[in-house]
């Protein structure tokens, strides 16, 4: 938690400097911060033009600031130390354990060259298949916009340095090119589907039923939570697409949310169901120990299957064969609360500061707590006021609910057990 802060600002400090932008002008701090925050913080939402205010400095800043933010800054810090040579104490092992939900202590220091070496190896392969379409649009720049987007998107970053006149417009023009629309949406799935689960994929292959109950639901829920939305768009949207442009932009929309913050389309042209069925996917976010945010797709299905076992009367939660802990499902009870509630907070203080539309204002707080960098045009024109609001919302929604609370609140060693009493609910 403090090593994100410190990277933050420190960053912070960096982009405020003259070498930083285009202009060599001085950024604000509440701009650089808000930058800062979002490239750490792995969501994308910028009150300034990447493509246009930044220099190569600052942008090779802002990756870096990617890179280390979906990978996890414990995650590099432990992968630069084994370069060293350096020993990793029990107390690190711990926190790396933690970063990266990893099930187990065991073995954590060769999951973790794991991570780090599948990481930066999808990513060159995923430049390295860009580069034939944007080399061929840009020339040699394409090689750096394929890395930068390339990282951006495993990372679910949803920076983007493409340029469209004077102005960024994220990837709309190539909202028909199958082969970078194909590539940038496997990148995202990727880097989204958790550490652990590509553990899971390395080890046993295709063969599936021998994956942790973990995997499967992460597996089988990515599937589901990409169709519905896609398929809802296909039906719903982008009736004036030809058929292949609208498979591409309903695809590339619905895997998106996924907290990757890259879109094809322009958002204006949306109606109210899709985003307000987007804000609902923005808040679900990806597998946790992955570069994905938001509140974890493994959250909702353990509350799904409560609910479940509430209506069949089942005494315990059961997804499959296998028994939830009462412990799992109290965290993911509380961390759906806790979204929920600053989700909405957030959007109803910003609507009020700036009287904007509520729907509008509640689709730039999911996209910030989801970390997911979507947003409908607003972020720019923000107050600081709602800018530092949003600032919340990413960090939180990076680090975590959770730990911020683990790390403030003391533990209760108080085993005793107090009279119990039914409330009337429902």
């Amino acid at each position: 938690m403090l090593g994100f802060a410190a990277v933050i600002l420190l960053a912070t400090i960096v982009l405020m400097l003259p070498i930083s932008s285009a202009d060599h002008s001085r950024t604000s701090f509440i701009d650089a911060l808000f930058t800062s925050t979002s490239a750490t913080c792995v969501t994308g939402l910028v009150t300034y033009n990447t493509a246009m205010h930044w220099s190569i400095f600052g942008k090779a800043l802002i990756l870096l600031l990617i890179q280390i933010g979906g990978m996890g800054v414990i995650t590099v810090a432990i992968g630069l130390s084994r370069i060293s040579g350096k020993r990793i104490s029990l107390l690190q092992r711990i926190f790396m354990q933690d970063s990266i939900s990893a099930p187990q202590l065991g073995g954590i220091i060769k999951f973790t060259g794991f991570i780090v070496i599948s990481a930066f190896t999808v990513e060159i392969i995923g430049a390295v298949l860009l580069m034939p379409t944007l080399c061929g649009i840009y020339g040699a720049k394409g090689i750096w916009l394929s890395f930068f987007h390339s990282v951006s998107a495993f990372c679910n970053a949803g920076f983007d340095i493409m340029e469209n006149g004077n102005n960024a417009s994220s990837l709309m023009a190539f909202r028909g090119n199958i082969p970078v629309n194909a590539v940038i949406i496997l990148l995202i799935i990727i880097g989204g589907i958790g550490f652990a689960t590509w553990k899971d994929v390395k080890e046993n292959g295709i063969k599936i039923k021998r994956y942790s109950l973990q995997s499967k639901v992460i597996l089988i829920t990515t599937l589901i939570f990409i169709l519905i939305p896609a398929i809802f768009f296909f039906i719903f949207e982008f009736k004036g697409f030809n058929t292949k442009d609208r498979v591409l932009a309903s695809l590339f929309q619905s895997v998106t949310l996924r907290t990757a913050g890259f879109n094809t389309v322009d958002f204006s042209t949306l109606s109210d169901s899709s985003l307000s069925l987007m804000t609902v996917f923005m808040l679900i976010g990806g597998a946790p120990g992955s570069t994905a945010g938001g509140m974890k797709i493994t959250t909702v299905v353990i509350l799904l299957f409560s609910m479940k076992s509430v209506f069949l009367k089942q005494k315990e939660v059961r997804i499959g064969n296998r028994r939830i802990n009462d412990e799992n499902v109290k965290k993911a009870a509380a961390i759906f609360m806790m979204y929920i509630i600053l989700f909405f907070a957030g959007g109803i203080a910003i609507s009020v500061y700036e009287n904007i539309p509520i729907q509008k204002c509640l689709f730039e707080t999911a996209s910030a707590i989801g970390t997911v960098g979507l947003s409908t045009g607003i972020t720019a024109s923000l107050s600081a006021f709602s800018k530092i609001v949003l600032i919340t919302l990413m960090y939180f929604g990076r680090v975590g609910g959770l730990t911020m609370i683990f790390a403030a609140a003391r533990s209760s060693n108080n085993s005793s057990k107090l009279p119990e009493e039914k409330i009337v609910v429902g």
